[in-house]
């Protein structure tokens, strides 16, 4: 019935324009858009022209009347900075819409379409758009002038230290540093014998950075204050302030003797453990029945125990036979398989082992692996004293050992590179310290490229110097663990292509 009713067709009404006489649309101000647009400009009275403070050491602008906010180009950030010095004007009139329009880079000129809205004639609402041109004065903030006065006038330091005999442990921190920007408040990074220095400009950046630490790793700290000067007329006090960090010298790989007090309560875990993993957690996995257990910070600092073996001490082994005694399981996201196997240290085929290891899934006759010799170590232990009784296996396997294949390929490029943190290095401690940094880096290179856990908090990025034809002699079949390009990163750094400069570590 609906279809079939008869509907009275109507027209639009449209009235002569007051002005320019072109029929349109009713409106209460009687007038077409364009002469409305020319009697009234409702942009008049708003700033076309703001001057900007920037500070080039830090690319941070200023929010008066003495807040310094970092921002990049073009990013959200900045165009929120952009609209607040805007404040008083936008009062008078309704924003709609904020977008940047493109400028070079060096021409210190930031430009933001506004478009807003405002009341005129009779009620009738005018909606226009207009540029603002923001003017870049290089002006440093505080912080940057007190350094460039006196680079070494700091207010806050950060000790961090780790009581160990390599820097794998570091080399971790580093990237995970990078990638959360945990010291871009840092005005100096300094690498000491047994850890890193960070210097801050102010206290609560410190602060921060050591609450970032404790997030990432067992650690723990203490701070103390020195008196710098003194103003008895304003009661001003100023201090420099000293925070010590301590990370625990438990490290991942590591062979452990538990306490019998730990063990105890960890439901007589071990007492043989293994180090499978380090956050501000430390996984323990006993290599002889698969039972994992976590130790927090406040555990391990409670009785505070040490390592029995560290990575430095692994042996490389040959595999001669296998025999797997049960079935695969999956431990913290790990998989096992617990295994008997008979093995030789490479150097000594006259001594055969024949001992368990956690390491069937992955070992066949033929491979090597690296483990820790307990048949020949002379190990001076007091927790390991205080069990009466206990058998010590002759071997316990840590890892798959691929130097064999990674011989041949010694002195290609890999596929991707680090960064790394701008950091003070003595360059006075010889050619056998740097040979020593050189090679334990490239043992942590090869960690990454063994454990996908391992990198997964890590930012990887691609080597442009890597030419993949240069691995077409590689035969096939190798399986030789390498990182994966869907999991490396573009490296869109332009300052550094510009500068000639790379901060890069391969």
């Amino acid at each position: 019935m609906a279809a079939n009713m008869f509907v009275v067709p109507q027209t639009r009404g449209t009235v002569l324009c007051c002005k320019c006489g072109i029929p349109m649309a009713p409106n209460p101000a009687n007038m077409c858009v364009t002469c409305l647009r020319l009697e009234v400009d409702i942009t008049e009275g708003l700033r076309k022209h703001v001057i900007i403070m920037y500070c080039p050491e830090c690319e941070s602008y200023l929010q008066p009347p003495r807040t310094w906010i970092k921002a990049q180009l073009e990013s959200k950030e900045l165009l929120t900075f952009c609209v607040k010095r805007l404040e008083n004007d936008l009062k008078k009139v309704r924003l709609v819409n904020a977008e940047f329009i493109w400028t070079e880079p060096h021409s210190k000129r930031i430009k933001v379409k506004l478009k807003v809205q405002k009341e005129v004639l009779n009620g009738a609402i005018l909606e226009q758009s207009y540029v603002v041109e923001y003017v870049q004065q290089d002006h440093m903030c505080e912080s940057c002038t007190r350094f460039q006065a006196n680079p070494d006038q700091w207010v806050a330091a950060v000790q961090l230290r780790q009581r160990v005999a390599h820097r794998r442990t570091f080399f971790y921190l580093e990237q995970l540093i990078l990638k959360h920007d945990a010291a871009v408040h840092a005005i100096k990074i300094k690498q000491m014998d047994q850890g890193i220095d960070f210097f801050f400009g102010n206290r609560s950046h410190a602060v921060k950075f050591v609450e970032f630490l404790g997030k990432v790793a067992p650690t723990k700290s203490r701070h103390d204050k020195q008196l710098v000067s003194h103003d008895p007329k304003n009661n001003n006090y100023n201090y420099k302030y000293t925070f010590s960090v301590e990370i625990s010298p438990i490290c991942r790989e590591d062979l452990i003797c538990l306490p019998p007090k730990v063990a105890a309560s960890l439901g007589n875990l071990g007492p043989l453990v293994i180090c499978t993993k380090v956050t501000n957690n430390i996984a323990l996995l006993d290599p002889f029945t698969l039972r994992q257990c976590f130790l927090d910070t406040d555990q391990y600092w409670r009785h505070s125990f040490k390592s029995l073996l560290g990575s430095r001490q692994l042996v490389e082994y040959d595999v001669f036979d296998v025999e797997v005694v049960s079935p695969e399981y999956n431990v913290g996201g790990s998989k096992y398989v617990l295994a008997d196997i008979e093995v030789a240290r490479i150097t000594d085929y006259g001594k055969l082992f024949y001992i368990r290891t956690h390491l069937g899934h992955i070992l066949k006759p033929g491979d090597r692996a690296l483990g820790y010799d307990l048949y020949g170590a002379n190990s001076n232990d007091m927790e390991l004293d205080k069990y009466k009784g206990l058998v010590l296996p002759e071997a316990i396997l840590i890892k798959k050992s691929y130097e064999e294949k990674r011989q041949k390929k010694r002195g290609k490029p890999r596929s991707w590179k680090l960064k790394s943190l701008d950091m003070e290095v003595d360059d006075t401690k010889g050619r056998a310290y740097e040979e020593k940094m050189n090679s334990e880096y490239e043992g942590f290179l090869r960690d990454l490229e063994e454990n996908p856990e391992l990198r997964f908090n890590l930012s990887l990025y691609r080597n442009r110097d890597y030419q993949p034809s240069e691995m077409a002699s590689v035969s096939e079949g190798d399986d030789m663990p390498s990182v994966p390009l869907e999991e490396l990163l573009a490296d869109l750094e332009l300052s550094e292509q510009e500068d000639g400069e790379d901060s890069m570590r391969e």
